[in-house]
């Protein structure tokens, strides 16, 4: 009889874990977004033009192909010891150990205890035999085994809800350390720009101090008034005040930088050294690789696929909960009987419940999964837009920056011959001071928008790039 109990127990799990090869929920599938076949503005409407695919594309230090060494030193100091890349890396961390903790929910829980316990049983207890003992020891060893299958791919669900999640967090992970460095090239190559203005200034004030004491000697010769003294002593002192202002902004971007590899702004310095060059070619490649070269759109797209699993997960609580459990263990009334052979108890079997009446509940919760997925689907498409939307940006701005460089380096030669023209008749008696004063304030004015395009082209190339995804892959995401 025993044995054909235990049979019959045994061929009914048998049969439930035979049958529980559903998972109820839908199949995950990304949202379909339709890309562009080319980016409308590539470069092909200007003299500026992105490298060809075939060019490379960077696999990960993306600034290296600025060739600075101290830009490469600060990128890797800002990786190991920045504090949003560091509590990035730990919210990860967690959303891994949720996979691993719904994991353990597929196997059963095993717990043993112990306990001694002294009982008395009153004298006036129904069915109390006069004179037998009403105290004794109660020594208990119990071993608890429960399991809950997971018939109907509830927990499956959940564990790939909480996988897709942790990639989805591996993205931002990737996203962080994504902008963070890029926020430290852009303001990096930002500070090497305001070299390359305090280097034209300190030649302008150059120019401006011979031309002071030309005015003076002129004076002095009676052919130059105290006004044209003073008006070059103005224009002198003005080009000083900008130069000096220049070193408040290049100050505070120090600091900022200061702050993105983990240290005091105290003593903290960057050596002087100007920006020069073209900006390098960027390989853009066709703009549905975009979706797999983004961190966002992949952290988004991951976000989407943990919503998908949570529709299962809720639709799992329509069917059965059933739960295969066994106890057993050893109990005595006597310390030194605990491990005999009579000693021992057990018992087992499965269990189920099923809701009959939860007034709505469990429809209102997969209406809600559905919801939240919709919503991660509707921010997914957005991040794709809003990424097409970067790249595009920076092509236009490569290209249209391209053309105002073109345009005023023409400008700047006109300004210095004029200047110059107007410095050789000021000298010969043909022309008054003003007309010297009025072509060297447009030359530096030039000067400084040629100086200041430079940076902006180079700082342009550093945001493409960034927009591009920095060279990061979503095969790169951990599987879990």
């Amino acid at each position: 009889m025993k044995a054909r109990r235990l049979s019959a127990a045994s061929a009914l799990v048998a049969a439930l874990t035979l049958g529980g090869c559903k998972e109820v929920g839908p199949n995950y599938k990304a949202p379909a977004m339709p890309a562009p076949p080319a980016y409308s503005d590539n470069g092909h409407n200007g003299n500026w033009s992105a490298a060809a695919p075939a060019d490379g594309i960077n696999h990960g230090d993306w600034w290296a192909i600025y060739q600075d060494v101290e830009l490469n030193s600060l990128e890797q100091r800002c990786a190991a010891a920045n504090q949003n890349i560091e509590a990035a890396l730990h919210a990860y961390e967690q959303a891994h150990d949720l996979v691993r903790e719904n994991k353990a929910s597929l196997y059963p829980t095993v717990s043993v205890g112990g306990s001694a316990t002294r009982n008395r049983i009153s004298n006036t207890k129904p069915l109390h035999t006069p004179g037998t003992p009403t105290s004794y020891w109660d020594f208990l060893i119990p071993v608890n085994i429960s399991w809950e299958p997971d018939f109907w791919g509830g927990i499956r669900r959940q564990i790939e809800s909480s996988a897709a999640n942790a990639q989805a967090s591996a993205a931002d992970l990737a996203n962080t350390r994504l902008s963070l460095q890029g926020m430290l090239a852009v303001t990096y190559l930002q500070i090497r720009g305001l070299d390359l203005q305090a280097k034209l200034l300190r030649d302008t004030l150059d120019a401006y101090e011979q031309t002071l004491k030309l005015t003076q000697d002129r004076m002095k010769g009676g052919l130059a008034s105290d006004i044209d003294v003073e008006q070059a002593k103005t224009q002198l002192e003005q080009t000083r005040a900008q130069l000096i202002d220049l070193g408040v902004e290049r100050a505070q971007m120090e600091h900022a930088i200061a702050v993105l590899t983990g240290e005091p702004a105290t003593n903290f310095h960057i050596s002087e050294k100007e920006l020069t060059g073209d900006p390098p070619s960027i390989p853009t490649g066709i703009p549905s690789e975009l979706l797999q070269r983004r961190p966002d759109i992949a952290g988004a797209e991951r976000r989407v696929a943990s919503a998908n699993a949570l529709i299962g997960v809720a639709k799992a609580a329509y069917y059965p909960s059933i739960t295969l459990g066994a106890s057993g263990g050893v109990e005595s009334d006597l310390i030194s009987q605990v491990f005999n052979a009579g000693s021992a108890m057990w018992s087992m079997g499965p269990s189920a419940n099923e809701v009959i009446f939860d007034a709505g509940r469990r429809k209102a919760q997969v209406d809600y999964a559905l919801a939240q997925r919709n919503q991660a689907a509707a921010l997914y498409r957005e991040q794709v837009l809003s990424a097409f939307r970067d790249v595009e940006d920076q092509l236009a701005a490569l290209r249209v920056l391209e053309e105002e460089a073109s345009v005023t380096g023409q400008a700047v030669a006109s300004a210095k011959r004029s200047t110059e023209l107007s410095i050789l008749r000021y000298k010969r008696g043909l022309a008054a001071y003003l007309e010297v004063l009025t072509n060297q304030a447009i030359e530096l004015n030039n000067e400084r928008t040629a100086a200041s395009l430079v940076s902006k082209r180079i700082v342009a190339s550093a945001q493409l790039q960034i927009a591009l995804g920095g060279g990061w892959n979503s095969t790169q995401l951990p599987k879990n």
